[in-house]
């Protein structure tokens, strides 16, 4: 696939899925991959993100990420895209995205540095090493302060960066971007459902979501009115939605632990729905019983709202 195919696939809604694990956490459930991924794949969805946050990315070894990557191919059609998230040190991601490109993918999504020590020049050398070192399409993720407009403006000028992922809730500073930073990128919001709105005004072309994994016909209904710029029909939709969003975002423990929530909600909701969602691995903590039955309330609502991918908001 071309980067300019690429960009065009890009513009819509990306499902960021959840990494299957045994009961016991200890392996991944490959199998439970496939059934979840063709069952979005069914619904409508065609553009996939394994190994991201939602994917519990820092929970997985390289071998499961490389797993990961390949039974989401392996589950789908040709026609779907598949994004694989990839970190780490320069020698761990190079190799993560060689395989990724070896199993079929056609990108990868450069996971927000964690390194304690940075500076500006070394993140762009990182990126460049990234970018020249596969053929697959390079989505650049921000998630933080660490990709300073310099960084993004440089970066976003290499010709297989097809795509920034900003996933912060400023759409101040998301604006300006789009306005400032130079180069043939699609930009996609980060932070979901309750503010695609908002972002779709300010110049994303996209965005992904979490909860899309087990309510996907809803999501895929705002995607639709986003790129119809039908804002009334949308507003409607992310209304029905946001009661998930916020749960979602809650923390464990207090501020330093915000959306302490997130990944085990859409697991919860997988359940719910008789997919399979399963455990989360330590450091991240299952729901209470209480907080799923706030998914399953939350589900039920939306259901209740009858959001259709191919027709207009209805509510009883």
């Amino acid at each position: 696939m071309t980067y300019d195919a690429l960009r065009e696939k890009l513009r819509t809604v990306a499902f960021t899925t959840t990494t299957p694990f045994t009961d016991d956490g200890s392996q991944v459930r490959y199998d439970a991959i496939e059934s979840n991924v063709r069952t979005l794949y069914d619904a409508g969805a065609r553009v996939f993100i394994p190994c991201g946050n939602t994917g519990e990315y820092y929970s997985l070894s390289t071998s499961e990420r490389v797993g990961v990557v390949e039974a989401t191919v392996d589950a789908l059609p040709a026609d779907a895209t598949v994004i694989g998230g990839a970190g780490g040190s320069t020698k761990t991601a190079v190799d993560l995205l060689e395989a990724y490109e070896a199993a079929g993918a056609d990108a990868g999504m450069i996971m927000y540095p964690r390194h304690t020590y940075l500076h500006e020049e070394g993140l762009i050398d990182y990126y460049e090493t990234l970018a020249s070192a596969t053929g697959l399409g390079i989505v650049v993720y921000k998630r933080g302060p660490l990709l300073t407009e310099r960084v993004l403006s440089s970066v976003a000028s290499l010709e297989s960066v097809v795509a920034v992922k900003y996933a912060i809730n400023d759409v101040k500073t998301f604006s300006a971007l789009v306005e400032n930073v130079p180069g043939d990128v699609v930009w996609l919001n980060g932070v979901a459902e309750r503010f695609a709105p908002a972002y779709a005004l300010e110049g994303a072309e996209g965005f992904t979501t979490g909860i899309g994994n087990f309510v996907p016909h809803p999501v895929l209904a705002l995607d639709q009115a986003l790129s119809a710029e039908d804002w009334q029909r949308a507003g409607r939709i992310r209304t029905v939605l946001r009661p998930l969003e916020d749960l979602r975002e809650e923390d464990g423990g207090g501020a330093p632990f915000g959306s302490a929530k997130n990944v085990p909600s859409v697991k919860a909701g997988l359940d719910r729905q008789g997919l399979y969602g399963g455990p989360v691995r330590e450091p991240l903590v299952a729901l209470s019983a209480e907080d799923r039955d706030r998914v399953v309330d939350h589900v039920s609502a939306i259901e209740n709202a009858r959001i259709a991918s191919d027709t207009a908001v209805r509510t009883e």
